[in-house]
């Protein structure tokens, strides 16, 4: 176990605590007070409370026991709950440094103890560093960081089987087809849910819970069919928004969402007794940024666990951008997450995009013959085997839905509408406006991926003084094509062809006759930050991968085996993920989001119950229960788990990249360089013309890529990383947050946990 993942499991993780003894009344005392701040690490609370525990020595009468914050005296927020402990919520703490202390005075023998709870705004930021100024909150906001109170209301599932989503509930006049359900902690109630809606770090959140309306629920006290378990979900895509949007709560971010007898897995968590949770800033359609993500999910964590109680472990759940903020989440902040469902899987945001860069720049050849040399004929299928795919659909699909989008910083993202007559132009346009909101997500991430250097300003750069965000990955060196030229499916003329005139994109997505250079400081901080996932952190958390054939809309199931082929690399073996592949496209089966949720929560109960000494990596990998195991259905009535022979099947497909032979992980976004040596085509029959290599050695003056050699600025991620500098600017890449507080969620560790510290 590492000390730092320990530290953040330590203040993060937060299972339901063991009753700490509470004290008697003897009249000899001896001893000291220990202040727990149980809802979040102390340094990073948000919303101006905090939930607080108190460890009183035996014999110390809470009634002679006082809290401060400050000169100001908590102590009535105190009081022994039903578990034994001296609890409070405290409120009204000050953004900034609040010095909570707890005293027995008059008593002899019993020291007082301390917390610093730094507090941070509700609208943020807590971490993710300087926010975007440019914003447009909803129009019931109460101030510019959107902040309003929260609402609630009422939504129940209905005994329709037709009916699997919520449906509204009056408790003052109760529908007659309300469905009732046991908890896995068999409680039965009727299946109500209770809905909060609110604002943290300037969007939405939501928290559900089964709740008995009328009843009171405090988080000493919660209602009895919570289970203290949390599901968090995501929704797909990356992008950029420069306003709220709306927590997803589907399985598959739009694919087979709302199927008729298909039951959404978050109300099947809702019916176990979970509480279910999602932020519209963990949908990285809506925001595209790992820190931002994790934030907001930390921010809503906190919140639940102050008014609704502590959580014993945390699963998430979402298809393709709901993957990646998954994993990314998990592997640069761990400890947000214990267990993992991905489907549609990517591992990450940017290697994804370099394949995606690819696409677009071949495309702009492939489908554009005037560019093609007189004699040189590209077939669909040669234009596919460069690829790595099966068909050119594929490429036009995800340049078409998912790469222009998110990197074009011209289109019409959200809060940068075009102006009214009269008012000023808010979005970034190259000619009119070089100074307005850019709608591309290297510059949402300009905190993480820094800015570009003034020795590659362009005009609209030097315009507005500054640089637009980083481009973090480069296609310089690639030949594309070579697996085809070794084969002998392409010709020497097609290749040659090919790479004279793919070029590359500026800063702005258009195309240059140059190949992408990348900002190396950009790159580098990629991998920092884990927006590109190497998967250096995820040994502690488990993961079951569920998914199908791809039919040519970018998500084949190949991307789901890069993550296993990095979880190899870093740890040896891949113990502590499962895949699952079924006839379904994209998801395997319809039914396995809720399955999957089953068998994670049966996997992470046994973790919960391992006292060994092992650390928690080995016991992620050996509680795995013996059924939960990588499974290959190629129809509903056969199991065949034999991935070699169901490569085709599984449309475990290459990349661009990797026909140029590039690894099979796709890690490699900047590739170093060798130099251009015409003995390495010897293996062609019809050697290269003097033409052709002189045609070569102009596309590739500096050299072609030697994939055998870590690529440019790979590296692991740091975890927990802030991006404020100390003077409140941006700190570009990040910096280290300081040790965890030793006075942050002792008591907030189950039986797992503990025993790790102990160690």
């Amino acid at each position: 176990m590492r000390p730092r993942l320990l530290l953040v499991l330590l203040a993060l993780v937060a299972p339901v605590l063991v009753a700490l003894p509470s004290g008697g009344t003897a009249a000899a005392t001896s001893g000291s007070l220990v202040v727990q701040v149980l809802s979040n690490r102390a340094d990073l609370v948000s919303g101006g409370d905090a939930l607080v525990a108190v460890r009183l020595p035996a014999g110390v009468d809470p009634g002679r026991v006082r809290v401060t914050v400050g000169d100001r005296d908590v102590t009535t927020r105190f009081a022994i709950r039903a578990d034994g402990r001296y609890v409070g919520l405290v409120d009204g703490l000050e953004v900034g440094r609040n010095v909570l202390r707890a005293t027995a005075p008059g008593l002899t023998g019993v020291a007082g103890d301390r917390a610093v709870i730094v507090d941070h705004p509700n609208g943020g930021p807590v971490f993710s560093g300087p926010q975007t100024e440019h914003y447009r909150c909803q129009g019931s906001a109460r101030d510019a960081q959107c902040n309003e109170p929260a609402t609630y209301d009422f939504l129940y599932r209905s005994t329709d089987p037709l009916t699997p989503d919520l449906q509204p509930y009056d408790p003052d006049d109760p529908p007659s087809d309300v469905a009732t359900t046991t908890t896995d902690q068999g409680v039965e109630v009727p299946f109500v849910v209770r809905r909060e809606q609110g604002y943290q770090d300037r969007d939405r959140y939501t928290i559900l819970t089964l709740f008995q309306p009328g009843r009171p629920w405090r988080a000493w006290s919660p209602q009895q069919q919570w289970n203290h378990k949390l599901l968090v979900t995501h929704g797909g895509g990356c992008g950029a928004s420069y306003t709220p949007g709306s927590p997803p709560l589907a399985d598959y971010s739009g694919t087979f969402d709302g199927a008729p007898l298909m039951t959404p897995s978050y109300v099947t968590a809702l019916g176990l007794g979970f509480a279910v949770l999602s932020t519209a800033l963990d949908n990285t359609g809506h925001n595209c940024s790992v820190a931002m993500n994790a934030e907001s999910v930390l921010m809503a964590k906190e919140r639940l666990v102050e008014q609704y109680g502590e959580l014993r472990y945390t699963i998430g759940t979402g298809c393709l951008g709901g993957s990646i903020a998954q994993h990314t989440v998990a592997n640069a902040y761990p400890g947000i997450y214990q267990g993992l469902v991905t489907t549609c899987s990517y591992p990450d945001t940017f290697t994804a995009g370099a394949q995606f860069a690819d696409y677009h720049l071949l495309r702009l050849y492939f489908e554009d013959p005037s560019r093609w040399a007189p004699g040189v004929v590209w077939t669909p299928v040669q234009m596919a085997m460069v690829e790595g795919h099966l068909s050119h659909v594929n490429a036009v699909v995800a340049d078409e839905g998912l790469f222009k989008a998110a990197l074009n910083p011209e289109h019409p993202c959200s809060g940068t509408v075009d102006p009214e007559p009269g008012d000023p132009a808010t979005r970034y346009d190259s000619e009119t406006n070089p100074g307005g909101v850019r709608c591309s997500v290297l510059d949402l991430l300009v905190n993480q991926l820094g800015r570009r250097p003034a020795s590659v300003w362009t005009p609209q750069e030097q315009a507005v003084g500054h640089g637009f965000g980083g481009i973090p990955f480069s296609n310089t060196g690639v030949l594309y094509g070579l697996a085809e030229l070794r084969a002998g499916t392409i010709t020497t003329a097609q290749f040659v062809d090919l790479n004279a005139k793919l070029g590359g994109l500026d800063v702005d997505a258009q195309a240059i006759p140059e190949r992408i250079a990348g900002d190396p400081a950009s790159i580098a901080r990629a991998y920092r930050t884990g927006l590109i996932n190497e998967a250096n952190h995820l040994d502690e958390v488990a993961m079951i991968n569920h998914g199908g054939p791809d039919p040519g809309i970018a998500h084949d199931y190949a991307h789901a085996f890069w993550t296993q082929e990095r979880l190899l690399a870093d740890q040896g073996n891949t113990d502590n993920r499962v895949m699952w592949f079924g006839p379904t496209p994209l998801i395997g089966d319809v039914h396995w989001a809720g399955e999957a949720l089953l068998a994670m929560d049966r996997w992470l109960g046994a973790v919960e119950q391992d006292h060994g000494p092992e650390p928690l990596a080995r016991k992620i990998a050996a509680d795995r229960p013996a059924d939960v195991t990588d499974r290959c259905v190629v129809d509903q009535a056969a199991d065949a788990c034999d991935v070699e022979e169901l490569q085709v099947l599984q449309t475990r497909l290459s990349t661009p990249r990797q026909e140029a032979g590039g690894p099979l992980a796709n890690d490699i976004v900047a590739c170093a360089l060798t130099p251009l040596d015409r003995a390495d085509f010897d293996f062609l029959l019809v050697p290269l013309t003097d033409a052709e290599w002189a045609t070569l050695q102009a596309t590739y003056p500096d050299g072609v890529c030697d994939w055998s050699q870590p690529g440019l600025g790979q590296g692991p991620a740091e975890t927990w990383l802030r991006y404020d500098a100390a003077d409140g600017g941006p700190a570009y890449g990040g910096r280290d947050l300081p040790p965890v507080p030793a006075d942050s969620g002792l008591g907030t560790l189950g039986p797992v946990w503990t025993e790790m510290l102990a160690k």
